[in-house]
């Protein structure tokens, strides 16, 4: 702490203080009413908040979270933590809402002129889509990072939501024009040569960000809704080997790591390898079901960005939900510079 040496130097400093932070004038008209030099009130500026004459604190509103923000991204070792307000009685529906919506927010802000974003899919990602007001960034590309699942006509269908992302955008797109799990991997490959499909694919390795759902395996979940991505008896076989959620349909344990499965032959999509290689991924997603899933993606650094909300992120945080051991954290991802800098209800994905 600085040492004030007279009165009249401590006099001197309660007043430029004083003229600074209570009456709101700035230092050039200090300068001319005390007739100091700028550099003299800099430095008295200074001066006081060292010696502990101004103390500056922030104070949050009631609505923000910085404080859970700031434990999540120290436990978890983010980039950035996310966290908007829920209550324990809020539906799956109400809390995707709200997620997808601050998650518009923050796209806006990440996003650069010249940004590759991938894209998933999801009631939440569709959410975020739905709330983002237009721009115009022509040199932005959106990548759709899944093929199409479910029926084509779904809002939440990865390539309508890569459609209406590019559009509030104003930007181009590479849309992966195939769906997003098919029947054996013979039609994988075939598929794969599609020029179409090539784009798409070849793009999964530039993203700068991409935003993603996390899924949890439950028997009401999206993916098991109309039989068309996987049956009962495919999601039994990923619960015994440890599945606890999903990101774009690639199923993880507990740690975060792949669990293996024949169902990753016949998908589509980009690889949680590659998902890890991507400078920023953000996870848009919440809710009670979505505990064990996020904290496996967590663990495993699949993500590096988390918007979730608040009855989530005070679960994740506490130790006691975890079981025999909390969660570890997130292994250490590839760093790549950027270039640039219906609605379902229920466990469905995002």
């Amino acid at each position: 702490m600085t040492k004030i040496t007279s009165n009249g130097e401590l006099r001197l400093l309660v007043k430029v203080s004083r003229f600074y932070y209570e009456d709101g004038e700035n230092q050039d008209a200090i300068t001319a009413r005390l007739g100091l030099s700028r550099s003299k009130v800099s430095r008295l500026l200074a001066q006081a908040r060292e010696a502990g004459i101004v103390q500056i604190s922030v104070v949050p509103p009631d609505q923000l979270f910085t404080d859970l923000e700031a434990r999540l991204e120290t436990r978890f070792g983010l980039k950035e933590a996310l966290v908007v307000e829920s209550s324990a009685t809020d539906t799956q529906e109400a809390v995707s809402r709200t997620i997808g919506t601050a998650a518009a927010g923050y796209l806006a802000r990440a996003i650069g002129s010249r940004s590759t974003v991938g894209i998933a899919w999801g009631t939440t990602l569709y959410h975020l889509a739905a709330a983002l007001p237009s721009y115009q960034l022509p040199d932005v590309q959106v990548v759709q990072i899944i093929g199409g699942l479910g029926p084509p006509d779904a809002e939440i269908h990865a390539t309508e939501l890569a459609r209406h992302l590019s559009r509030a955008l104003g930007c181009r797109m590479a849309l992966l024009p195939v769906p997003g799990i098919v029947a054996d991997q013979r039609t994988r490959e075939t598929l794969l040569h599609d020029v179409h499909v090539q784009r798409a694919v070849q793009a999964f390795d530039h993203l700068d960000l991409a935003f993603v759902g996390v899924g949890a395996p439950t028997p009401d979940s999206v993916v098991l809704r109309d039989g068309s991505i996987i049956s009962q008896s495919e999601l039994d076989d990923l619960l015994r080997k440890g599945a606890v959620g999903d990101i774009a349909l690639r199923f993880f344990d507990a740690s975060g790591r792949p669990v293996q499965s024949e169902i990753n032959d016949r998908i589509i999509g980009m690889t949680l390898d590659q998902l890890q290689r991507t400078p920023r991924v953000v996870g848009v997603s919440g809710g009670p079901a979505k505990i064990p899933a996020l904290r496996g993606a967590l663990a495993g650094g699949l993500i590096n960005v988390l918007i979730t909300d608040s009855v989530t992120a005070e679960r994740l945080l506490d130790a006691t939900q975890v079981g025999v051991a909390d969660a570890p954290v997130g292994r250490a991802r590839a760093a790549r510079i950027p270039a640039t800098a219906a609605p379902l209800l229920a466990a469905d994905h995002g």
